[in-house]
């Protein structure tokens, strides 16, 4: 059987919204506004790493505190209040400082761009034939003291997979029935997969890397090796072959006969 009429059919069959569940990506479906769901997206992403219980529940206080409208929160609230608002935050590596100042630079990108989404894209313009990291880069830049917001944002200048900002990205530029997209002016094209250990492991099994380093040049080959398959949209395929290895009733190994001779 043609492989990516396999994909396809995982696709169909496990790219459901009963798949989610337990996904940081459930919380930007209480965000029907796009200027309020890519801030929820940012800080959603930027907890994802730990065990996935605790991530739930940061991003849940995170938001909580920032009441219905996340975008009114950052244009509101000055850095002194966010401050106070987060006062004694932990989470893993991430104190109160971190968790203030990826907000208020939030709020300094917003201020200068009005959404996140024209800050990507501004990346996108300044390079013929851009991608995702260019879009990345240009955010990134944006931040006034990066060493100040610590590991919740990666550089994507250096040799990281910047796994929780390409999947950020694929949340709001993908639109099907997981991924609830919204930013209009990118296409799915340009997206690079979230590399995490299970896209990894997939990634060899299907002979798109051999590398031992899950950096960003094992990022580019699985990304390619999808971009084989279906150029038009290489992360396609990301949640439903990640629910192997995530969800306890999938196992990873039964992904073996769906690259095999695929």
């Amino acid at each position: 059987m043609d492989l990516k009429l396999k994909l396809d059919r995982l696709y169909e069959t496990y790219n459901k919204i009963e798949y989610v569940d337990p996904d940081p990506l459930l919380f930007l479906y209480d965000y029907p506004e796009m200027k309020d769901r890519e801030i929820a997206g940012m800080i959603a992403a930027s907890f994802a790493y730990g065990q996935v219980a605790q991530i739930m529940k940061t991003v849940a206080h995170v938001l909580e505190k920032m009441g219905p409208s996340p975008f009114a929160y950052i244009d509101t609230r000055s850095q002194k209040e966010i401050s106070h608002d987060f006062k004694g935050f932990v989470y893993r590596f991430a104190k109160q400082s971190h968790i203030v100042s990826l907000l208020w630079e939030i709020h300094r990108i917003i201020e200068r761009f009005g959404s996140l989404e024209a800050s990507f894209c501004e990346g996108l313009i300044k390079k013929e034939g851009a991608n995702a990291l260019d879009g990345l880069v240009n955010m990134y830049r944006q931040i006034e003291h990066p060493e100040k917001i610590g590991h919740l944002l990666a550089d994507p200048e250096k040799n990281s997979a910047c796994k929780r900002s390409h999947l950020f990205l694929r949340w709001m530029v993908r639109k099907d029935a997981v991924d609830p997209g919204g930013w209009e002016q990118v296409s799915p094209e340009s997206l690079m997969i979230p590399l995490d250990t299970h896209m990894y492991k997939i990634g060899v099994m299907s002979g798109f890397t051999q590398r031992k380093n899950m950096d960003r040049k094992t990022v580019e080959q699985i990304t390619n090796g999808f971009k084989n398959i279906i150029r038009q949209d290489p992360v396609k395929y990301d949640f439903c072959l990640t629910r192997f290895g995530i969800r306890k009733s999938l196992d990873i190994n039964q992904l073996k006969t769906v690259f095999l001779n695929g």
